[in-house]
Parts: structure tokens; sequence; C-alpha cells
């Protein structure tokens, strides 16, 4: 049956307000679960699993799989058709309002002292950024994600200096992100206005900062990035409410030009701006 038909037999309509766009063939379903590599030892989150053809992909080779749908209806319908697949659990909920190990909990996977889970998903275009930041900057991380986006969105994921964006460096703080593939945007119904690409990011097992220090990181490249068209001396003054002098002479001792723009940052020059800007507050 198609998923045309299979919405039409229960009266649903795909929510545009989830951005719900289904994929059903199993040549592509089967090269995202080759893509994350997944084995009878992994533990699978999957987000927005829809109408459950990747997480039937997922069930026949992982050890574990834990689905959160925000549609409660989806949710009900695939409830009912796992119901006697012991190692899928479908949880109904926002993935954005728990941290991702929290669902990996709810859905009964006992992960034990050391943590180790992969995300896999087909995301919904809207939030995309959002989630990303959230699984990426968790106190407990995946090991690696798996997701299809936007193939726009993909080219800015794996994008480097001088095309860097908030987005990009948010995910290559991380880990280590390809585009494994790109979809057409007629392998989905309905569909969407772009075609897709399938991104695999492998998180890095070392975090560059702590927890303090990145949330800091951030207010900085996010004051950086918030007016593009400025050189860096002007934008950090702005967003970061400084004087523009001492963002300078913090760009000075970083080694970074202030005429420079944000996305040609290197990471490396992030994490420097970030030391000698925290040098300059001490200094105070």
């Amino acid at each position: 049956m198609s998923i045309k038909s299979t919405l039409d037999a229960r009266g649903w309509r795909p929510q545009k307000k989830w951005g719900q766009h289904f994929l059903t063939d199993p040549r592509i379903l089967e090269s995202i679960v080759d893509a994350a590599e997944v084995t009878p030892a992994d533990t699978i989150l999957e987000i927005g699993p829809g109408l459950g053809h990747l997480t039937r992909a997922l069930a026949r080779r992982a050890g574990r799989v834990v689905a959160v749908e925000v549609d409660a209806e989806l949710t009900a319908k695939l409830q009912n058709d796992f119901a006697d697949v012991a190692h899928v659990a479908i949880l109904q909920g926002d993935v954005l309002d728990a941290e991702p190990v929290e669902w990996i909990t709810k859905g009964g996977a006992g992960l034990g002292p050391a943590p180790s889970f992969k995300v896999v998903a087909n995301l919904p275009y809207y939030i995309t950024s959002a989630i990303l930041r959230h699984v990426l900057q968790a106190a407990h991380k995946p090991r690696l994600l798996v997701v299809m986006v936007q193939r726009q969105v993909a080219q800015r994921i794996v994008a480097r200096p001088p095309a860097m964006s908030l987005l990009a460096v948010s995910v290559h703080f991380f880990a280590q992100p390809r585009i494994v593939r790109t979809i057409a945007a007629g392998a989905f119904y309905p569909p969407p206005q772009v075609d897709s690409a399938v991104v695999r990011m492998d998180v890095f097992a070392q975090a560059r900062l702590d927890p303090a220090e990145t949330a800091r990181l951030f207010e900085i490249v996010r004051a950086g990035f918030g007016e593009r068209r400025k050189q860096l001396r002007n934008s950090l003054a702005r967003g970061l409410s400084r004087e523009p002098d001492a963002i300078a002479a913090a760009l000075a001792r970083a080694g970074i030009l202030p005429t420079r723009r944000a996305e040609t940052l290197t990471l490396d020059e992030w994490v420097a701006l970030y030391r000698a800007l925290a040098f300059d507050h001490h200094q105070k």
C-alpha cells in the first residue's frame, strides 16, 4: 500500500506544521541504516519516525530502538504497529523537551555507567538546527548521528571557512560531518520543494572545552554571526555590548584581523578568540 493510500485510509493528512514528508524507498532506508553502521549492539534514538518505515529498517539490525514522535495520532499508530516488537519503544513528545539520554532511559534501554547510543532520523526541516544543537550540546552525546536534512542545510553543515555559518560551527565543534548521499524530492510523499541529503556526524570523544566554557564560546560565536555583513570588530562589539577598541585588542591577542568576518574563522580561531576575551575580562 502506498503512503498516500495508508494516510487516506485513516483520514490523515501530512501535518505541515511538523514538516511531515514520508520516505518509504527501501533502498534509501537501508542506505541510511548502513551509514549509521547499525549492529545488534547498538541503541538507536530515532527522532520523528512518522509512519515507521525507517523504524522497521532500524529494528531489523539494532539491539534497541527508541523512537520519539511529536504527532499523537502517529504515535498511537506506531505503538500499535510495534506492539509485538519488544526491542522497539515508541514515545510521544517533543524531543527538545528532554535530554537525548532521558528519552533513551524512558524507552527502557539500560545504558549503564557509560551511555552509548546513536541518533538516526529524518529530521523535520523547520527544526533541524534546533535538534542538532540540542543533541550535540547535551551532557551525554551520541557516538554518531545520521540524519536526513534539506540538501542546502547539509551543505551548510559540512562547509569550511570562508563559508562557515553558526550551524556549521555548532556541528564542527562537536563532530566531524560528511554528506553520505543526496535524495531527490520525488522520493517523499508529499514531495518537499527541495532535495534532501543524508549527513553522518561522528562525535568527538574528547571535548574541546568544558560545558561552561563552551556556553561562553557560543555566546561569542552567536555575536559574531549576529550581523554577518559587518566586520568582526563591529559585530562582536554590538553583540557582546563591549567597546570596539576592547574587541579589537582581543582580536589582536588571538591573531585575528579585526576586518575579518565571522564566516572566515576556523574553530581554532574561535577558541583563541574566546580565550583572548576571557583574558580581557579577567584583566578588568
